[in-house]
C-alpha cells in the first residue's frame, strides 16, 4: 500500500512539472514504471482529480492541485473519504495513535451511512474496536501492555474480548494486510471493519462502521472494498504534508 502510494506521488511531481500535459511514454521513462502499475496509478490520480487527460496517452495536473504544485491536502483527504464511504456504503474513519492514546483524525458519513454512537469513551475502548485493534497492532509489545494498564479490558457486550493474551494472539496471528474485525463487540447493532494505515510517525488506520445485518458477508465484502481504497487515503495523507488535521474525539467506531 505504501509502495503504491509513493509511485502516485513520483507520477504527480513528474505531471505537475509539465503545464501543458506529459504523455505516459515521458511519464513512464522519468518514473521507471511498468506499463501495468502506471496504468493504475493514473486512474487513481484521475479519480481522485490530482490529474486529468489532455489527450491521447497524455495527462496534466488536475484540479486538486494548486498553482505552486502543492495538494489541498485538508479538501483533498475529505473528498477522497466521501468517496470511500460511498464505495463501501457505510461511515468511514481515520484514526491515529499520538500520545499513548486512540483518536479518530477525520471521518465521512452521511443520512445513509450514519457513524456508530460513541456510547463509551472511544480512547478507553481500543480492545474492543477495530480501529483500536488496527492501531494497536502496530505498536511494539511494550507499548500496547503499557495501554492495557491504563485502559482495562472492560467487558462492553456479550461479544467483547477481555483477554489480554488472547487479544495479543487476534492482533499477531492475522494474515498479512488482513482487516481487524469488531463482531458487535464494542456495541451491540454495529460491526466494524479496519486496516493499517501510516503516513507519519504514529500509528493511523482506516476504518468503517455499519449496521450488524442477517448477511455476515456484507461486512466483509465492505472489508475488501475498504482495502482496496485504503492507498488512495494514504496519497491523500501523504500528499496533505503533514497538514492539521483537527482530532475529534466524538465519534467511535
Amino acid at each position: 500500500m505504501l509502495e503504491s502510494a509513493h509511485q502516485a506521488l513520483r507520477v504527480l511531481e513528474v505531471v505537475n512539472r509539465f503545464s501543458g500535459g506529459v504523455s505516459l511514454t515521458q511519464i513512464a521513462r522519468r518514473t521507471g514504471l511498468p506499463q501495468l502499475a502506471l496504468a493504475r496509478v493514473m486512474e487513481r490520480l484521475v479519480r481522485a482529480e490530482l490529474a486529468t487527460p489532455v489527450g491521447p496517452g497524455a495527462y496534466a495536473a488536475g484540479t486538486a492541485l494548486a498553482l505552486t504544485g502543492a495538494v489541498d491536502g485538508p479538501g483533498r483527504l475529505s473528498q477522497t473519504l466521501a468517496w470511500v464511504r460511498d464505495a463501501v456504503g457505510a461511515a468511514v474513519y481515520v484514526a491515529r495513535y499520538t500520545d499513548g492514546e486512540v483518536s479518530i483524525t477525520e471521518y465521512a458519513d452521511s443520512p445513509t451511512a450514519p457513524p456508530v454512537e460513541e456510547w463509551v469513551d472511544f480512547r478507553a475502548a481500543a480492545h474492543a474496536s477495530a480501529v483500536g485493534k488496527a492501531l494497536l497492532t502496530q505498536l511494539a509489545y511494550e507499548a500496547r501492555k503499557d495501554h492495557l494498564a491504563r485502559h482495562r479490558l472492560a467487558r462492553l457486550t456479550p461479544h467483547t474480548l477481555t483477554s489480554e493474551r488472547e487479544l495479543f494472539r487476534q492482533l499477531d496471528d492475522r494474515l498479512p494486510g488482513e482487516p481487524l474485525l469488531d463482531l458487535e463487540e464494542y456495541a451491540l447493532g454495529t460491526v466494524c471493519a479496519a486496516v493499517p494505515i501510516t503516513a507519519g510517525p504514529n500509528a493511523e488506520c482506516l476504518a468503517l462502521s455499519m449496521p450488524a445485518g442477517p448477511d455476515p458477508q456484507l461486512l466483509r465484502r465492505a472489508a475488501r472494498i475498504l482495502q482496496s481504497e485504503a492507498a488512495a487515503v494514504l496519497l491523500a495523507l501523504l500528499v496533505s504534508g503533514g497538514a492539521d488535521r483537527s482530532e475529534r474525539c466524538g465519534t467511535g467506531v
